[in-house]
């Protein structure tokens, strides 16, 4: 079970995962018997009933769990325990790893958690953020329950939870989250979680949003560029202006699509292509997710393009 295709990250970042985690389980597991107890200790360390999973197997369980969708009923016949033990072990470790916040390239000790984080760092580094929305599709509400239709999407005719995604320029997640019913528009999520807020905060960070976000950059023109307005009367318009608005959408749509590549990174684990668990807890598995592959994608070397010299003097070799 701990191959890749199976848990999702290399063997080396499974080890790395185990390594962080293990003191942080331990300490919740002592908090809860602590508290169960009312009091400290009274038998020797160790004393009673031993764990049916091992860290590593639940660590492993989990990862599994994320990465294929398997229910817990097919992972206790695996590891030949019941689906109770399963589900404890999944609610157990998946909050350590939505905690765990979004790796930055080239920084492994350093984590963005927060919002401000990721504008504190785009604002220290000069990284231009690529900011885009996607939704998940998730069960049906009850009939006739309160809020019912506040996750029908008008966009996909579906039941979804939407969230908003950070990336960089290589569309390595840095943040991602802002969980909203897939009724409410992208560009009230921004304001309502914030991040209307932070451009105000630090002017000197910029942003490359879709058509969504048309608000956002009329309210920010100096940091936030949206796609160009389409001109009024394109088809009676001269072709060299109907070939340089498309020109320019096509250059900011090159520039913004490393964002859209982010999210394609997020949908290759099964519960974030159609999410059938409780809506309840699916911020929580998005955000285990998505900093699991912020950790492979901050590892990826950047690209630099050869400088014309260099193409010059190739060309002349060869």
């Amino acid at each position: 079970m701990s191959h890749p295709s199976f848990c999702g990250v290399s063997r080396q970042h499974l080890g790395e995962l185990i390594e962080e985690l293990a003191p942080r389980w331990e300490a919740g597991c002592e908090s809860g018997r602590h508290e169960r107890r009312q009091g400290a200790r009274l038998r020797q360390a160790g004393a009673g009933p031993e764990y049916e999973l091992v860290f590593t197997d639940r660590v492993l369980v989990t990862l599994v769990h994320l990465r294929t969708g398997l229910t817990h009923a097919a992972l206790g016949v695996i590891y030949e325990v019941g689906s109770s033990t399963i589900g404890r072990a999944i609610r157990e470790i998946r909050p350590l790893l939505a905690k765990r916040g979004f790796a930055v390239p080239g920084r492994p000790t350093l984590r963005l958690r927060t919002l401000a984080d990721v504008f504190a760092y785009a604002d220290a580094e000069g990284v231009t953020l690529r900011i885009d929305g996607t939704e998940t599709q998730v069960r049906r509400p009850e009939p006739h329950s309160p809020g019912r239709r506040a996750f029908i999407s008008g966009k996909r005719k579906q039941n979804t939870i939407k969230t908003t995604t950070i990336s960089d320029h290589q569309g390595r997640t840095l943040w991602s989250g802002a969980e909203r019913p897939g009724r409410m528009h992208d560009q009230t999520a921004m304001r309502t979680e914030g991040i209307a807020e932070q451009f105000r905060q630090r002017p000197r960070v910029r942003a490359e949003v879709d058509e969504g976000y048309r608000g956002l950059a009329n309210e920010f023109p100096d940091q936030v560029i949206a796609p160009p307005k389409k001109p009024k009367d394109l088809d009676s318009a001269p072709p060299t202006e109907k070939y340089g608005w498309r020109e320019a959408r096509r250059r900011q749509s090159s520039r913004r699509i490393c964002v859209e590549h982010a999210n394609a990174e997020h949908r290759q684990w099964r519960p974030l292509q159609r999410y059938t668990g409780r809506r309840e807890e699916y911020g929580e598995t998005h955000r285990a997710i998505a900093g699991l592959v912020s950790d492979r994608a901050a590892k990826r070397t950047t690209r630099h393009k050869p400088s014309t010299e260099l193409v010059l003097v190739r060309k002349a070799a060869c």
